[in-house]
Protein backbone atom coordinates (compact mmCIF):
# COMPACT_ATOMS: atom_id res chain seq x y z
CA UNK A 1 0.00 0.00 0.00
CA UNK A 2 1.27 3.27 -0.96
CA UNK A 3 0.28 6.25 1.91
CA UNK A 4 0.55 9.96 2.52
CA UNK A 5 -0.94 12.71 4.42
CA UNK A 6 -2.25 15.81 2.70
CA UNK A 7 -2.62 18.91 5.01
CA UNK A 8 -5.66 21.01 3.73
CA UNK A 9 -6.75 24.82 4.38
CA UNK A 10 -10.40 24.77 5.24
CA UNK A 11 -10.67 28.72 6.61
CA UNK A 12 -13.29 29.84 8.97
CA UNK A 13 -15.83 29.16 7.40
CA UNK A 14 -17.90 26.22 6.59
CA UNK A 15 -16.63 24.32 3.31
CA UNK A 16 -17.00 21.83 1.06
CA UNK A 17 -13.11 21.44 -0.55
CA UNK A 18 -12.62 19.75 -3.42
CA UNK A 19 -10.09 17.53 -3.44
CA UNK A 20 -9.97 16.08 -6.96
CA UNK A 21 -6.76 17.87 -8.07
CA UNK A 22 -4.70 16.32 -4.80
CA UNK A 23 -6.32 12.86 -5.44
CA UNK A 24 -5.04 12.44 -9.33
CA UNK A 25 -1.35 14.06 -7.87
CA UNK A 26 -1.30 11.44 -5.79
CA UNK A 27 -2.17 8.38 -7.56
CA UNK A 28 0.27 9.72 -10.17
CA UNK A 29 2.86 9.91 -7.65
CA UNK A 30 1.91 6.25 -6.05
CA UNK A 31 2.51 4.44 -9.77
CA UNK A 32 -0.78 3.99 -9.74
CA UNK A 33 -2.36 1.53 -12.43
CA UNK A 34 -5.93 -0.73 -10.89
CA UNK A 35 -6.88 -0.56 -7.51
CA UNK A 36 -8.44 1.33 -4.63
CA UNK A 37 -7.68 4.89 -3.23
CA UNK A 38 -8.98 4.99 0.57
CA UNK A 39 -9.42 8.77 1.70
CA UNK A 40 -9.54 9.02 5.22
CA UNK A 41 -10.14 12.33 7.70
CA UNK A 42 -9.09 11.81 11.24
CA UNK A 43 -11.10 14.34 12.69
CA UNK A 44 -13.79 14.30 14.82
CA UNK A 45 -16.05 17.44 12.80
CA UNK A 46 -15.24 16.77 9.27
CA UNK A 47 -16.67 14.23 6.66
CA UNK A 48 -16.36 13.09 2.95
CA UNK A 49 -18.40 13.82 -0.17
CA UNK A 50 -18.71 12.39 -3.66
CA UNK A 51 -20.65 15.45 -5.13
CA UNK A 52 -21.11 17.82 -8.26
CA UNK A 53 -19.21 21.16 -7.67
CA UNK A 54 -18.86 24.20 -9.42
CA UNK A 55 -22.68 24.72 -10.42
CA UNK A 56 -24.60 25.03 -7.02
CA UNK A 57 -24.21 21.28 -5.42
CA UNK A 58 -21.60 22.55 -2.80
CA UNK A 59 -23.27 25.44 -1.55
CA UNK A 60 -27.09 23.09 -1.63
CA UNK A 61 -25.05 21.05 0.65
CA UNK A 62 -24.11 23.34 3.19
CA UNK A 63 -27.30 25.25 3.40
CA UNK A 64 -29.43 21.13 3.77
CA UNK A 65 -26.37 20.59 6.87
CA UNK A 66 -27.32 24.10 8.33
CA UNK A 67 -31.23 22.70 7.83
CA UNK A 68 -30.50 19.40 9.19
CA UNK A 69 -28.11 20.43 11.88
CA UNK A 70 -28.70 23.99 12.97
CA UNK A 71 -25.73 25.90 14.25
CA UNK A 72 -27.76 26.50 17.90
CA UNK A 73 -27.69 25.71 21.51
CA UNK A 74 -29.61 22.68 21.12
CA UNK A 75 -26.40 20.19 21.43
CA UNK A 76 -24.87 18.54 24.33
CA UNK A 77 -21.34 19.02 23.07
CA UNK A 78 -20.90 22.65 23.79
CA UNK A 79 -17.43 23.56 23.48
CA UNK A 80 -15.68 25.84 21.13
CA UNK A 81 -17.86 28.25 18.93
CA UNK A 82 -21.59 28.81 19.30
CA UNK A 83 -23.64 25.77 17.91
CA UNK A 84 -20.08 23.54 17.19
CA UNK A 85 -22.14 20.67 18.79
CA UNK A 86 -23.30 20.16 15.79
CA UNK A 87 -20.09 19.69 13.56
CA UNK A 88 -19.28 16.45 16.45
CA UNK A 89 -22.67 15.17 14.82
CA UNK A 90 -21.49 15.64 11.06
CA UNK A 91 -19.55 12.26 10.62
CA UNK A 92 -22.08 10.43 11.21
CA UNK A 93 -24.17 11.66 8.21
CA UNK A 94 -20.97 12.17 5.75
CA UNK A 95 -18.74 9.79 7.17
CA UNK A 96 -14.45 10.61 7.43
CA UNK A 97 -13.35 8.09 5.07
CA UNK A 98 -14.46 7.21 1.36
CA UNK A 99 -13.61 4.34 -1.04
CA UNK A 100 -13.29 5.04 -5.14
CA UNK A 101 -11.79 2.29 -7.41
CA UNK A 102 -8.88 3.30 -9.71
CA UNK A 103 -8.95 2.19 -13.30
CA UNK A 104 -5.45 3.20 -15.52
CA UNK A 105 -4.50 5.42 -12.92
CA UNK A 106 -7.25 7.83 -12.81
CA UNK A 107 -10.11 7.65 -9.86
CA UNK A 108 -13.25 6.17 -11.24
CA UNK A 109 -15.04 9.39 -11.01
CA UNK A 110 -18.57 9.91 -12.71
CA UNK A 111 -18.40 12.81 -15.32
CA UNK A 112 -19.49 15.43 -12.66
CA UNK A 113 -18.51 13.91 -9.54
CA UNK A 114 -15.97 15.17 -7.65
CA UNK A 115 -14.16 13.52 -3.84
CA UNK A 116 -14.85 16.83 -1.44
CA UNK A 117 -13.63 17.32 2.20
CA UNK A 118 -16.37 18.92 4.19
CA UNK A 119 -15.80 20.91 7.11
CA UNK A 120 -18.54 22.62 8.82
CA UNK A 121 -15.82 23.38 11.87
CA UNK A 122 -15.23 27.00 11.88
CA UNK A 123 -12.75 26.63 15.24
CA UNK A 124 -10.43 24.42 13.21
CA UNK A 125 -8.99 25.79 9.60
CA UNK A 126 -6.41 23.24 9.69
CA UNK A 127 -7.45 19.49 8.20
CA UNK A 128 -5.13 16.41 7.60
CA UNK A 129 -6.16 13.95 5.13
CA UNK A 130 -4.65 10.36 4.87
CA UNK A 131 -4.16 9.21 1.15
CA UNK A 132 -3.91 5.36 0.44
CA UNK A 133 -3.52 3.65 -2.75
CA UNK A 134 -3.57 -0.45 -2.91
CA UNK A 135 -2.87 -2.13 -6.00
CA UNK A 136 -4.94 -4.79 -7.65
Amino acid sequence: MYSTEIEVQTGSQAVVRDLTDEVRRFLSEAGARDGLLHVWVPHATAGLAVIETGAGSDDDLLAALDDLLPRDERWRHRHGSHGHGRDHVLPAFLPPYATVPVLDGSAALGTWQSLCLVDTNIDNPTRRVRLSYLPG
